[in-house]
């Protein structure tokens, strides 16, 4: 099968294509070929800034062939999405099945892709802040794969204003039209602030200006492997709470939880509630140039890999 690998830390062009063994699936777990790979900033953060090769993860739709040991609910043939933890950028993957999902009838593997995994972490990030109903809401990476849900969860769930921060203005209209009320730049000497709420999938060098735009008694999700630090007298300060999320401790720490989101999102997929947004298509051999769309932060959307 053919896989993209890295040896060494860098820009897209240390990406290689190779030819390696078809995985094995083991005890829990799910062989998928695949039909479409998400592209994530945190696995683009690793290739360029990690200490050393790592092997991509991501999002992964496609037509189960094989089942470990120990899987229930899930058969060869049956279409599926989930995570991949390691090997995701390949024809074929394993998932773990405690966090893969069937993809209904009538849904691509493109759209499956861009919804399950980013909406799963928007509604989670949404429900982290305990956003109330009338409060003022700010995403970060408003234009990205989680950002686009995020933004509309904050709409739907009722909140007065929703703020999406991109890195340019040429992105504004795109997440106006999936429901930002107004529109402001990373670079912008203010953050029309203060927020009841921030959604953060940047973290880094973004985190201190996000702190300081938080409203007395706000609260600031940050869901993105960006890192960053945080000065305990800023959120003293504004009396604010700073709120880590994860998807992974939800799956395997809440399985219950997990599966109502699930449930719940495909309805309000299926309502026209929430409304995946793909930038592009990409060839698995592109990786590089998918990988390039997110550093210059040129996408509109999710980014897509089609073996």
């Amino acid at each position: 099968m053919l896989r993209i690998r890295h040896e060494v830390n860098g820009g897209p062009h240390v990406l290689r294509a190779e030819e390696a063994d078809r995985p094995q699936a083991g005890p829990g777990q799910l062989l998928v070929r695949a039909e479409a790979i998400g592209v994530t900033l945190p696995t683009v953060r690793k290739v360029r800034e990690g200490s050393g090769p790592v092997s991509f993860g991501g999002e992964v739709a496609g037509v189960v062939v094989a089942t470990g040991a120990d899987v229930t609910g899930f058969a060869v043939g049956d279409r599926v999405t989930g995570l991949c933890f390691a090997d995701a950028y390949a024809e074929y993957a394993l998932l773990e099945a405690g966090m893969a999902s069937g993809v209904p009838d009538g849904v691509s593997a493109v759209e499956a892709v861009a919804l399950v995994r980013s909406g799963l972490v928007a509604r989670g990030a949404y429900e982290a802040g305990c956003v109330r109903p009338g409060e003022s809401v700010l995403v970060t990476a408003a234009a990205g794969g989680v950002g686009t849900l995020a933004l509309q969860y904050a709409k739907a769930g009722g909140a007065g204003r929703v703020v999406a921060a991109v890195s340019s203005a040429a992105k504004g209209d795109f997440v106006r039209g999936l429901g930002a009320d107004e529109v402001i730049q990373y670079d912008d000497a203010d953050w029309a602030g203060p927020y009841d709420v921030i959604l953060d999938g940047v973290g880094g060098d973004l985190l201190g200006p996000a702190v300081r735009a938080l409203a007395t008694g706000g609260r600031l999700v940050a869901f993105s492997s960006g890192g960053g630090t945080v000065e305990a007298y800023e959120l003293l300060a504004r009396g604010a709470s700073l709120i880590g999320f994860q998807m992974r401790a939800i799956a395997f720490g809440r399985p219950d939880l997990y599966a109502r989101w699930l449930r719940e999102l495909w309805q309000l997929r299926d309502a026209g509630t929430l409304r995946t947004a793909v930038h592009a298509e990409l060839p698995l051999t592109e990786a590089a140039r998918a990988h390039a769309l997110i550093e210059q932060r040129h996408n509109l959307g999710k980014v897509v890999l089609v073996p």
